[in-house]
């Protein structure tokens, strides 16, 4: 075996020793899994009229967009859903990516010049961490959810943008979004929030975490999520400012060499989008489950985290127990995120539930006992660490 194939043998079997392995398992059409591991909270992604968009649009544009937003791709349908969405979010302008990785990193170097200083809770989910390791700006990892470290950390007259969650993706808590835009308004700094798990379940109408703290249409608030999550969709956007949007669409790398998201995605992303607006009855639900998930699971001697929306984060004692612990759920018909190293921020492993407001009653309890009667017997977490520097996500 030549060299550098056998350094990826040696670095596999580093991974499997630590339980760090990740393996494909291919989904069926209707499988019989109670699926807590997927983002489709509000279950539009089988909703008969996004389904019905997706099918218009592929019969009038075909199955791709055929190239970038700036060459063929754009369609009505991407125009439609831009304009919705900056609605919805209460901005002034919205540009639709092809994932929410692609408009993190697009937005981030955007509003990156040669002195600006990022900052960045410790806590952010990878794609904003990528970000920042790419714009070549100097970048300072702060303490998660603390505006007290932002404020020491920027640095007065120095350009700075600080970067977080509104509801963080590995434990499901909530930004202090208020305190945070505050201490950015005061440093004059740009607040980038990333609302992907907040946008169709939190705030009037599912309109997003930002709005829900009353920041929507701030000068100084830049909102970016995915479609892939409550609207059960994919593709990515960035909503602001229109002059931001401008910038965006003339210099950003990862919107102008890229492939447009398909019109029949775009088309079932704008309904379910629709939909979601006036589904308070499945946010309800979304949140009475989420509650009561996560007290069950407490009662029964598991370390829970308090979910703000749909997620819930329960420790595993290590990377080959909550491996294990998955394992065993999904041999009993119900699907869980297994969340290890480097995917979490504080070094600990732990599964990972997302509420999917369109599982059944009966199943969703039967899925919380499934993972109660399958935890591991050592609950005992690994210690947990405290990043200095850009998290290692890779």
């Amino acid at each position: 075996m030549t060299g550098w194939l056998a350094t990826l043998q040696r670095k596999a079997a580093l991974r499997a020793k630590a339980g760090l392995t990740r393996r494909l398992v291919a989904r069926q059409p209707q499988d019989a899994v109670v699926d807590l591991a997927g983002n489709d909270y509000l279950g539009l992604s089988r909703h008969p009229a996004v389904l019905e968009a997706a099918r218009q649009a592929l019969a009038d544009y075909g199955l791709g967009a055929t190239g970038s937003r700036l060459v063929r791709g754009s369609t009505a349908a991407h125009a439609a859903l831009e304009a919705a969405l900056a609605q919805t979010l209460g901005c002034q302008a919205a540009l639709v990516f092809s994932s929410g990785y692609l408009a993190n990193l697009g937005v981030i170097r955007a509003l990156c010049g040669p002195r600006t200083l990022l900052v960045l809770d410790a806590h952010a989910h990878a794609s904003l961490v990528d970000a920042c390791r790419l714009a070549g700006a100097s970048t300072v990892v702060v303490p998660h959810a603390s505006p007290e470290a932002v404020a020491s950390a920027l640095e007065p007259g120095r350009p700075a943008v600080v970067v977080t969650e509104s509801v963080y993706s590995v434990d499901g808590d909530l930004a202090p979004l208020r305190e945070l835009h505050q201490v950015c308004r005061l440093a004059g700094a740009l607040l980038v929030v990333d609302d992907a798990h907040g946008l169709g379940v939190l705030g009037p109408r599912g309109s997003g975490g930002v709005v829900a703290a009353g920041l929507a249409g701030e000068p100084d608030v830049v909102v970016t999520a995915t479609l892939s999550k409550a609207l059960g969709a994919a593709g990515g956007v960035v909503a602001g400012p229109e002059p931001l949007i401008r910038h965006l669409i003339d210099t950003g790398r990862t919107f102008i060499y890229d492939t447009a998201p398909p019109p029949a995605v775009v088309a079932g992303a704008l309904a379910a989008l629709r939909i979601a607006q006036k589904a308070s009855e499945a946010r309800a639900l979304l949140r009475e489950r989420a509650g009561w998930a996560a007290r069950r699971l407490r009662e029964a001697g598991l370390l829970v985290s308090a979910p703000a929306a749909g997620v819930i984060s329960v420790l595993a004692p290590d990377a080959a127990g909550a491996v294990a612990w998955a394992e065993a759920c999904r041999q009993r018909g119900v699907a869980v995120g297994c969340f290890r190293p480097p995917s979490t921020p504080d070094g600990r492993s732990r599964l990972r539930l997302t509420i999917n407001a369109g599982v059944a009653q009966d199943d969703f309890e039967r899925a919380l006992e499934t993972i109660i009667a399958t935890a591991p017997v050592d609950r005992a977490p690994s210690p947990p660490t405290a990043p200095e520097t850009v998290p290692d996500r890779s």
